[in-house]
């Protein structure tokens, strides 16, 4: 016990040095030199970023917490979508692992079509494998268009797809050909394709690109029409940023992808403004839409509610009518008493505590604002996909190189449409905003935003997860599904921001008071402190490594 008694005391005085150095003891020299490049200690340096490996394999053997390429593509980019019918080519297992997984929300419609709870497969079995399934492939899109008549119906391929080489795309174009009336489009998307699930986000971004955006040339109602992309409505979030739109006058054209339609994609291109959420898994199509259309982009962030506030200004700069700015102040000054009676009741509670992200795309840096605003520090951050874009800022993008895994994923050569590019803004318009000290195409990144010390790791895993835990003691610890109860079991709370658990939403300016409230009942509940394992309690049997 005297010794448990120690080892605590030590831990709270680690520096980050010493965790780098613990977190690297157990492995083989070999690993470690290659993970001590994806754990940094950051220098919060004012001129200059510190560099990270990123965007790079996991080491085989770790239990990483990454996701695959297909998981990317099908679960993360086209499954929010609402009338798409997303047929899997592969194992019925692949399918119901993507299958409202991340409890995306949608609504029914106008059209009442929804097919979000169906998971559609054509449930290869040993026999597929030997033979082939572009035949059974046929028969399921042929299945599907028969009871349901959709607007389309993409296909996703899996790994075996990939290795006994389907031809799904022809398969598609023909299926297209022959009905006429639904467009029929695949993903080679094999989940071996890239190192993570973010190879998934781009050919995803790239497929929906070339098969849906701009087929509708309607024009739609609305003063103020921008484009929110990269947002799940994972637990309701779109709905209550919708819902703030609405009231600023805001049209939101088409959200990639939560709670879409196949309209809102094929219309996309008549928008003014592309907002972009999380930058890793959409930034390929708000460059695509730029470069053809002439649809400038920003980025923007509505989790915390001093954040939304910063983005609909931004927003309302964009567009320069007073009657938008106007509006937008007074939806601000309308929305905030309650956010900031919430923050009021919670603060004298979450003050001083620490958090950890290791959450996806964008979401641990966004959920930094969202701590802070509790007075709580995020002493520790990293995401699962990200490129070293994502960690620095898109200026280090000219330097980066492109290897082997990158290049496994297809470059659409987009070029300004012959009559439909229309440059949004005049050039001197943009040179104004951008005197006044407003920027289009940037992200600053995360590693900018956190503060001197801090510990930036990319592509944690659970051994790594675990070890954090256990030397900096941290008041919450933010992850997914895979890395929920390993936490819990050491005695800390564990939210889980993949897909909120039951939670949220937490966006805007009600998802801010509803985070307040719920992370106040986990930092400060007495339950963590009574959490005791088996192997706590007991001494347990223990080995070494070869090369220790």
């Amino acid at each position: 016990m005297a010794t448990m008694t120690i080892k605590k005391k030590k831990s709270a005085q680690w520096e980050p040095a010493e965790v780098k150095a613990e977190l690297l003891a157990k492995y083989p020299p070999k690993v470690a030199r290659k993970r001590a490049k994806q754990i940094l200690i950051n220098e919060a340096l004012e001129n200059e970023t510190p560099e990270i490996s990123a965007n790079v394999r996991t080491i085989p053997g770790i239990i990483t917490m990454r996701g695959c390429t297909y998981a990317g593509c099908k679960g993360v980019i086209m499954g929010p979508t609402r009338d798409i019918v997303n047929l899997v080519h592969g194992p019925i297992g692949c399918s119901f692992y993507a299958w409202l997984t991340r409890r995306n929300q949608t609504d029914a419609g106008a059209d009442g079509e929804n097919f979000m709870s169906y998971a559609f497969s054509t449930d290869m079995q040993d026999s597929d494998i030997i033979f082939g399934g572009e035949k059974k492939l046929e028969k399921a899109i042929q299945e599907a268009y028969d009871l349901f008549h959709p607007r389309s119906i993409a296909v996703f391929a899996t790994c075996p797809v990939g290795l006994i080489g389907d031809d799904i795309h022809t398969v598609a174009k023909r299926m297209k050909e022959k009905f006429g009336d639904c467009n029929v489009y695949a993903f080679s998307c094999e989940g071996y394709k890239g190192v993570s699930q973010s190879a998934g986000h781009h050919i995803a971004n790239n497929q929906v690109f070339r098969h849906i955006v701009g087929e509708n040339d309607e024009v739609k109602p609305g003063k103020y029409k921008i484009n929110l992309l990269g947002e799940y409505n994972i637990g309701g979030d779109g709905f209550e940023i919708d819902r703030i739109f609405k009231k600023c006058g805001i049209t939101n054209i088409a959200t990639f992808s939560g709670n879409s339609t196949y309209d809102q994609f094929a219309s996309a291109h008549t928008a003014d403004l592309n907002a972009v959420m999380c930058h890793r898994s959409i930034n390929y199509v708000a460059d695509m839409l730029e470069t053809k259309y002439g649809i400038p982009w920003i980025k923007v962030n509505f989790i915390s509610a001093k954040a939304t506030a910063k983005s609909l200004r931004k927003i309302a700069e964009y567009f320069g009518d007073q009657e938008i700015i106007d509006r937008v102040e007074a939806v601000i000054a309308e929305e905030m008493p309650a956010v900031e009676a919430a923050k009021k009741d919670v603060l004298p509670r979450t003050e001083g505590k620490t958090a950890m992200l290791f959450v996806g795309g964008s979401r641990a840096h966004h959920y930094q604002e969202l701590f802070a605003e509790m007075g709580m520090k995020t002493i520790s951050a990293g995401y699962e996909f990200a490129h070293r874009d994502d960690y620095e800022g898109r200026e280090v993008i000219p330097n980066l190189t492109v290897d082997a895994d990158s290049r496994n994923i297809e470059e659409i050569e987009v070029e300004a449409d012959a009559t439909r590019y229309k440059p949004r803004k005049s050039p001197e318009e943009l040179k104004a905003l951008a005197e006044s000290g407003y920027k289009f195409k940037e992200y600053e990144g995360l590693i900018p935003d956190m503060d001197k010390g801090t510990l930036v790791i990319d592509d944690l895993n659970q051994y790594e997860a675990e070890k954090l835990v256990e030397l900096m003691k941290p008041d919450i610890f933010c992850a997914g599904i895979k890395e929920k109860f390993s936490i819990q079991k050491l005695g800390v709370p564990m939210k889980q921001l993949h897909s909120y658990d039951s939670g949220g939403p937490y966006a805007g300016f009600k998802g801010a008071v509803n985070f307040y409230k719920e992370i106040d009942r986990l930092v400060n509940s007495k339950v963590w402190s009574y959490m005791k394992a088996p192997w706590q309690e007991n001494p347990q049997l223990s080995a070494t490594y070869g090369w220790e």
